[in-house]
């Protein structure tokens, strides 16, 4: 079952939303995305994580765009994009689903980073050959089932839930207490910005996007994605935050063992929302990696992608 509650009003929930003068409307996959395209230059294309949107990479999209043309949707169910089918709550389906945005924005993608659940799409979509960037960047990447759990607790307990209509509105209702949603994201291992934990505290209020995030959850599957890495042929880097607790640097480390081109960058000091602590670690760890890997910086102007945009 997927929560069938409309999305998020652009107009009052989006009013103000980080770097909105950026944003448009687009249909792809049979759905509305919400997609941010800014700047100029080689594509970058940024993926956040389970219950997270746009916003989670405000503070990078100005800078990156100096030297790309960034590209950030929020992932279907999440945010101010549509519910799409149940079958794109998957793993394979929500590589799917993105390849089909990139196609009907016309562009392809020269470096991606990806936050969480978001490095797992980017590293599928790499493995099903529907993106062929010169490097990956995962962000405290899930691509792990949880420990002890083999990914059958967390998706079938999202199951249940999800199978209450009621308790996305539940946990809705509670999200407007700020200090629930500031002890939810400090148990992440990151202290981020009152105004961060506000458009957290926002999304969480959205039955429709805590709907969209358990559906997700629900669908989820890594363990096959914890083989298929051996074939991956992409420069993988994995940035683990050492006070990570949602998923521990261990994880980066067995990834990195088995991905033939995998290699561990330590974030010292940092969470699981290490992009929004340190925003220009991150910056930087990007701008690096593109020197290293032959993306070029150099000011070039691509197609523009299509789409309706935000009013």
């Amino acid at each position: 079952m997927v929560l069938r509650a409309g999305r998020p009003n652009w107009d009052t929930v989006g009013h103000d939303w980080p770097n909105r003068q950026h944003s448009r409307f687009v249909l792809a996959h049979g759905y509305r995305w919400h997609v941010q395209v800014a700047g100029q230059g080689p594509v970058l294309l940024l993926l956040h994580g389970t219950g997270a949107s746009t916003h989670s990479f405000r503070d990078l999209l100005t800078p990156l765009a100096q030297h790309f043309t960034v590209v950030i949707p929020d992932l279907p169910g999440h945010g101010f994009t549509a519910n799409p089918p149940a079958s794109s709550y998957t793993l394979p389906g929500m590589a799917r689903a993105v390849h089909a945005l990139l196609v009907e924005l016309r562009v392809k993608p020269d470096l991606v980073t990806g936050h969480s659940a978001g490095a797992a799409v980017l590293i599928r979509m790499a493995l099903d050959h529907t993106i062929h960037p010169k490097a990956i960047l995962s962000l405290n990447g899930a691509l792990l089932p949880f420990r002890n759990s083999e990914g059958h607790w967390w998706s079938g307990l999202a199951k249940l839930l999800l199978m209450n209509p009621m308790v996305p509105r539940l946990f809705a209702w509670q999200a407007a207490d700020t200090a629930r949603v500031e002890k939810l994201i400090q148990g992440t291992g990151s202290d981020i910005s009152p105004e961060g934990l506000e458009f957290y505290r926002r999304l969480f209020r959205e039955p429709a996007h805590v709907g969209g995030a358990l559906a997700m959850m629900a669908n989820w599957d890594l363990r096959a994605l914890r083989d298929m890495v051996a074939h991956l042929d992409v420069p993988l880097i994995l940035a683990a935050g050492e006070r990570d607790r949602t998923v521990e640097p261990h994880v980066a480390e067995t990834i990195a063992a088995r991905a033939p081109k995998g290699v561990v960058r330590m974030l010292p000091g940092l969470g699981h929302l290490a992009h929004e602590e340190r925003p220009d670690i991150v910056v930087d760890l990007l701008l690096e990696i593109a020197h290293g890997h032959g993306v070029q910086t150099a000011s070039a102007t691509p197609a523009g992608p299509t789409g309706d945009r935000a009013a």
